[in-house]
Parts: C-alpha cells; sequence; structure tokens
C-alpha cells in the first residue's frame, strides 16, 4: 500500500511536533520547581541563543567574545534566581560594555550592542516571572505558563491557518511566508487557549483575552524583527539545532519579545490573580 503524501505546505511537521514534545519533557520539572532548577535550564537554553546570535552576527567572533557575552549572561541570571533585578541589570551593562569594546578592536559593534540585551532581557525575565515557589499551583507558574500557552497557540494557530489559508503576506520584505491570515488565524487560537487557559489558573475569559491581544501582537513583532536581522544579514536559519525548527533563536523569537511585553504589562496592571 502507498503511504498518503504529505501536502507540501506541511512537510516537517512531525519532526516539528517531535522536537516539541521533547523541549516540553524536558522542561516541565525545573518548571515545577523554579528557582534555581528552572534557572539552570533557562542558562542552558540562554546561552546556546547567545552562541547563535553572536555565530550569526559576528563570523570573525574570538573566543573572547564568546566568553563575555556568555559570561555575562550566566552572572545575570545568578543574580535573577535570587530575585536580584539590580545585579542582573549591572551584570548585563557591564557585560555588554565589554562584549562591544572587544568587537571595537575587529569591527564595528552594532549587533553586539543589540544582541546582549536582546538575549539577556528576556531570560533574565522568565527567571524573574517563574519565582522561587515549587508547585504549579503559585503565581509564578500560573503568569509564566499563561504567556508561554498564548505564545504557542499563536505560533500553531498560524502554522496551520497560513499553510491553509494563504492569502496577502503580512510583511513580505521581511518574511514572504507569514501571511494575515495565518497572523488572524494566530490571534484568534491564541484567545481561545488564553480562555481554556484562564479557566484552569483561575482567569476570567475577558481577562485572559485582554492579555492575549497584546502578546500576540508582541510575539508576531518579535519574530518579524528577527526575519528582518537574518534578511539584512543573509541568513537563512540561525542554525540546526532543532529538526523542522531551525536554530533555538528561530522558535524561540516571538517568546524573547512576548515575555518583555508581558513583564511590562504585570508590572504596571499586575497579575489578576491573588
Amino acid at each position: 500500500m502507498n503511504a498518503v503524501p504529505v501536502p507540501p505546505r506541511w512537510k516537517g511537521l512531525k519532526s516539528r511536533l517531535a522536537t516539541a514534545l521533547i523541549v516540553a519533557f524536558i522542561c516541565v520539572t525545573p518548571f515545577y520547581f523554579g528557582g534555581y532548577a528552572w534557572a539552570l535550564l533557562v542558562a542552558i537554553f540562554a546561552s546556546r541563543l547567545m552562541y547563535e546570535w553572536i555565530r550569526m552576527t559576528d563570523p570573525d567572533a574570538t573566543k573572547l567574545a564568546y566568553g563575555i557575552s556568555i559570561a555575562g549572561l550566566l552572572v545575570a541570571l545568578a543574580y535573577a534566581a535570587q530575585g536580584l533585578v539590580l545585579g542582573a541589570m549591572t551584570a548585563l551593562v557591564l557585560a555588554t560594555v565589554a562584549a562591544v569594546l572587544e568587537r571595537l578592536r575587529r569591527k564595528e559593534a552594532f549587533w553586539t550592542a543589540i544582541g546582549l540585551p536582546y538575549v539577556i532581557v528576556p531570560s533574565v525575565i522568565i527567571v524573574l516571572l517563574r519565582g522561587n515557589e515549587i508547585g504549579f499551583a503559585t503565581q509564578g507558574f500560573s503568569q509564566l505558563i499563561f504567556v508561554i500557552m498564548v505564545v504557542i497557540a499563536a505560533d500553531v494557530g498560524a502554522y496551520f491557518g497560513g499553510s491553509s489559508m494563504g492569502g496577502p503576506k503580512l510583511a513580505p520584505k521581511l518574511s514572504p511566508k507569514k501571511t494575515w491570515s495565518g497572523a488572524i488565524s494566530g490571534l484568534l487560537f491564541a484567545c481561545l487557549v488564553s480562555v481554556v487557559a484562564g479557566f484552569f489558573i483561575g482567569l476570567s475569559p475577558l481577562l485572559a483575552v485582554a492579555l492575549a491581544v497584546p502578546i500576540v501582537v508582541l510575539s508576531v513583532l518579535g519574530d518579524l524583527a528577527e526575519s528582518m536581522v537574518k534578511r539584512r544579514l543573509g541568513v537563512k536559519d540561525t542554525g540546526a539545532l532543532l529538526p523542522g525548527h531551525g536554530g533555538l533563536l528561530d522558535r524561540l523569537d516571538s517568546l524573547m519579545v512576548a515575555v518583555v511585553g508581558a513583564a511590562i504589562i504585570f508590572m504596571f496592571v499586575g497579575w489578576p490573580i491573588a
């Protein structure tokens, strides 16, 4: 019996799904415990993000360039695991200045100056949002899982909606594969998932959707921003670490911007669950 051919628009779906399940399995236990366990996992992922960024933007990077950036990242996360925001930001500033000075010895340092905050700030926020409380019934868990679920839902909805319906391009000069149908599908599916997630963590449907919409918009902007950088640098993928996905940076670009925006929202309006 001949196998049923996979539609071209969905080729790679199995590998994408398998990769997502493996990553979820790796993350679940540290996410449950929070604190240093979660910070350690974030440090591993963020170190890879930093490596991919440097490799993409600085082809002649020295070992010192990698060392300064990753060391600054790890120190910032160590402070974040203790809830010390000022220490984490100080480590970010010092590492960025040192990395920029190292890059200036060789060539212009624009991408270095952008890259360290781009990777370190969301990594620190992800650790700070989760916090040190153990368990699923904690504020840190509920607020971070909400953001993650909304971003994932937006990505899944955009993938299936855009692949199925096609239509006008969202930003053809930045990312020719993204369509308005995908963006709208992603937003609608993310709102639906936010309501379901809100039910389990205690958010009303209205509040869940109100929080989900800006998170989705920021996730799309994060994706487009990285696409713009890759197009400017002539890079297709930031790596080949994740089968069906490309590099880790290719997969987490949406979350990196969305989590920063979510943290700002929570800072000004608070997390609406006592």
